[in-house]
């Protein structure tokens, strides 16, 4: 049976329940010995058993984070499908940027606590170069989180044509610490197979060749699913 928890969120997807688990042991045994018999009245009675209840939803989010939706992926070579569940924060086309010859569309898309952290790939890609870039952790809304953020940069090429250059981004934010890239450069991925995550809220960027035949499909404010919702399409 698919168990629908990423592999990508070990340690903290067993280490942050096991340890609330024990906090609400205890304060169970606390409420109940201490609290519950104190209580005069019902709102008195809710009121000693909240920190349960919070713990109980905190424990809740825990999981949610960490889940891992099944996804059928519609394998076509002239789809860029999304690296990342969350809103478009940004669709530009920049003059230039590091490592691409002429303009380059960038797609930006923001991860709130509440999406799924797991990063795909656009299409049918070759690992290149990974680059890890250390920086600060600003507010992923923040506009300048995508310069100076940490960040992690995975070079794909695709194997279909045409055989664009493209980079991914995975962004820190001001909560999440911790980017998870399992490719390895050279290594082969299908459309929208999964290569990491970010931890706890982050943002995620698309980079690629701003061909006249490549037509950007969102805009700004569209929600999108990783390996589901189509960024853009060779014409």
């Amino acid at each position: 049976m698919r168990i629908p928890l990423t592999k990508y969120g070990l340690p903290q997807v067993a280490v942050f329940p096991a340890i609330l688990i024990v906090i609400m042991a205890v304060y169970f045994m606390i409420a109940r010995r201490y609290l519950q018999p104190a209580c005069a009245c019902p709102v008195s009675t809710m009121l000693a058993w909240l920190p349960e209840l919070i713990l109980l939803i905190v424990l809740i989010w825990v999981f949610s984070f960490f889940r891992d939706p099944h996804r059928v992926i519609v394998q076509d070579a002239s789809l860029l499908l999304s690296p990342a569940d969350g809103t478009i924060a940004a669709v530009e086309t920049l003059d230039s940027y590091e490592g691409f010859e002429g303009p380059v569309l960038r797609i930006e898309i923001f991860l709130s606590v509440f999406n799924v952290h797991i990063n795909r790939v656009p299409c049918p890609v070759r690992i290149g170069q990974i680059t890890y870039k250390p920086g600060k952790f600003f507010d992923a809304r923040n506009p300048q989180c995508s310069k100076v953020n940490e960040a992690n940069e995975v070079e794909l090429f695709r194997t279909d044509e045409p055989k664009d250059r493209l980079l991914v981004r995975q962004i820190s934010g001001a909560i999440a610490r911790r980017i998870v890239c399992a490719a390895e450069t050279g290594q082969q991925y299908t459309a929208g197979q999964q290569f990491g995550m970010i931890k706890f809220g982050s943002c995620t960027e698309l980079f690629v060749p701003a061909r006249e035949n490549l037509k950007s499909c969102v805009e700004k404010g569209d929600s999108v699913k990783a390996g589901l919702t189509i960024l853009a399409k060779y014409e």
